[in-house]
């Protein structure tokens, strides 16, 4: 159930540069945070889910973990797609532990050259072959973050960030 929208044209003045997009969004992204906490303080967020990476980034921190920390709100990258990240590839062994993932809420880990797990791929639907990678932007486990993704999702994307997708592709047709 939605409790609250908040739908809006707004000028973006930095210009895209890869691996930077944080810098374009987050502080649209935090103004609506503010202004969901003076309208209605009764509906403060508990997690944020970011359609976006988090750790999972070339520099380490991607938009997930830039709202966070801003916010200081827990929050979690969802993104549909791998970023080629530390060694990380959508190779032939990618592609088969993909598919190896059979039903709803699998996952495998996203482990690079360094060592280190930066996300966790999540089959999030059990009619959807596309997973989601999910990664830690702030405030969150990995483990609570990918538990948290795979309990909103009723297709592959998780519902807030459906239902966010679907409202602004409602708001800019009217």
């Amino acid at each position: 159930q939605v409790l609250y929208q908040d739908c809006r044209m707004v000028p973006i003045t930095a210009p895209y540069v890869a691996g930077f997009l944080a810098f374009r969004e987050v502080p649209v992204l935090v103004e609506a945070i503010q202004r969901l906490q003076q309208q209605e303080p009764q509906l403060q967020p508990q997690v944020l889910l970011v359609d976006g990476n988090g750790l999972l980034h070339p520099r380490g921190f991607g938009t997930a973990c830039h709202l966070g920390v801003l916010t200081d709100l827990p929050c979690i990258g969802v993104a549909k797609n791998l970023l080629h990240v530390d060694g990380l590839v959508r190779d032939e062994l990618h592609r088969e532990q993909v598919r190896s993932l059979q039903k709803s809420g699998e996952t495998f880990p996203l482990t690079g050259t360094s060592g280190k797990v930066l996300g966790m791929v999540l089959r999030s639907y059990n009619n959807s072959s596309k997973p989601l990678y999910v990664s830690v932007g702030h405030r969150v486990s990995l483990g609570t973050a990918v538990r948290l993704v795979s309990a909103c999702c009723r297709f592959r994307v998780p519902e807030p960030i459906r239902q966010a997708d679907i409202r602004s592709r409602e708001f800019l047709r009217q």
